[in-house]
């Protein structure tokens, strides 16, 4: 068998699905010489059922039999019926794309108001990756005192992009969060602008918001 020049690419399409306006697009409708992961965590609402699957190349799909072999069995009987399931609930599916839609609407209307004005409008999935560089110096301080002041978690950018992300280097990115919209609720946060050391200012940082989503 002829030997091949190059490994294949590899593309994650776990929120697929997920879209708003544009579908997405698989790697697969471009080559069959690809990798495609995904999963019934998120488009399906299975998070925590560890079910998914992986498409190979045709001419890859033995070593990668003899590597889940050595890894596991095969997923747990429980989690494949739950699947077949969750394959026949496409009405209830996409209902909660509708509301990540909302609420994603919510968030793209609410964050400007907050402070939040350097982001880009996500296609998917359920969240916005933000700049806060005009906010912050340190991305990962200001998070905690998001949740410390304002009982809002937050992710920050560090967790992703160590290089660009980190907090306090010179990159033009060094402060973003990433912030869900699967748990938003309302508008009308209160913010106020971070004061000269960067960090955020008093106690009334978002002072509509509460738990998971605004709740204003």
């Amino acid at each position: 068998m002829r030997r091949r020049a190059t490994w294949p690419s590899s593309s994650d399409e776990i929120y697929h699905g997920l879209d708003y306006g544009t579908r997405s697009v698989s790697a697969l409708e471009i080559t069959d010489d690809v990798y495609v992961i995904n999963s019934f965590s998120k488009y399906f609402s299975m998070t925590g059922w560890r079910l998914g699957w992986l498409v190979v190349p045709e001419d890859h799909v033995r070593r990668v039999e003899r590597l889940a072999q050595n890894m596991f069995i095969c997923p747990p009987h429980a989690s494949q019926i739950a699947a077949l399931a969750a394959l026949d609930c496409t009405q209830e599916l996409e209902a909660n794309r509708a509301v990540y839609a909302e609420n994603r609407r919510l968030m793209l209307e609410g964050l400007p108001k907050a402070g939040f004005t350097r982001f880009a409008p996500p296609d998917g999935a359920f969240y916005v990756y933000a700049d806060v560089s005009d906010l912050t110096s340190d991305s990962l301080a200001f998070a905690a005192e998001i949740l410390e002041e304002a009982g809002v978690a937050v992710t920050p950018g560090l967790d992703f992009d160590p290089l660009r992300a980190g907090g306090r280097c010179a990159s033009p990115m060094r402060g973003p969060l990433r912030i869900s919209s699967r748990g938003w609720r309302g508008s009308r946060p209160s913010w106020r602008r971070a004061g000269a050391d960067g960090g955020a200012s008093g106690g009334d940082i978002w002072a509509r918001m509460k738990g998971r989503g605004w709740r204003g």
